[in-house]
């Protein structure tokens, strides 16, 4: 299955969220898996994953760093999002992944013609690959910063694990997505609901 035409669910409301659940907790992040995620939430094109997706033979030093500097930095927010779940202190090392990519963010904004109309885009003064990371390190930031108030939560289903922010009027979601989790909590609650009325009679 190619990594443009298979979907990968984006449930976690933020962009950094969903960068953690793209990987399983004990598993490590593969190249592949990191340009589908790209590719999914329109970091890039799908013409430059094409492209990005044959760079470990083009060009594996530069493949391998940025694909370990993804990797830190999806284990670090995963750290950072569990300690903050758990209302426990967060580690340096875990954030240092995050403020390591957003090192590389300085530029400035700059207007850009293009048939007749004009856009502000951001110019940054370095090029390179870690740019790549650059929008996922800004997302999990501005979460790690509101601290207490951030509206992170954990599935309610203990066999999913996936994160979420929770952008509901009321703030009380409890499911990742209630077309998958939160329906089979439901109808297992349905099953055991009429197993013991069966029982009673």
């Amino acid at each position: 299955m190619s990594y443009a035409t298979s979907s990968l669910p984006l449930l976690g409301g933020r962009l950094s969220v969903d960068f953690v659940n793209a990987t399983p907790q004990n598993a490590e992040l593969s190249w592949e898996c990191l340009i589908h995620f790209l590719n999914s939430t329109d970091i890039i094109s799908p013409e430059r994953g094409a492209q990005l997706l044959s760079l470990p033979q083009s060009d594996p030093q530069a493949a391998e760093a940025l694909l370990l500097k993804a990797r830190r930095l999806s284990y670090g927010l995963r750290k950072v999002f569990t300690a903050m779940l758990r209302k426990q202190r967060t580690a340096g090392e875990w954030i240092e992944p995050v403020n390591e990519i957003l090192r590389i963010t300085e530029g400035h904004d700059e207007l850009v013609g293009q048939d007749s109309l004009w856009k502000i885009e951001f110019v940054a003064r370095e090029g390179g690959l870690d740019w790549l990371l650059a929008a996922v390190a800004r997302s999990g930031a501005e979460i790690i910063a509101e601290g207490a108030r951030a509206r992170l939560r954990l599935c309610a289903n203990v066999h999913c694990g996936l994160f979420f922010y929770d952008n509901s009027r009321t703030r009380r979601r409890r499911w990742c997505s209630m077309a998958v989790c939160g329906n089979r909590s439901k109808v297992a609650a349905f099953a055991r609901k009429h197993a013991s009325g069966r029982t009673a009679l």
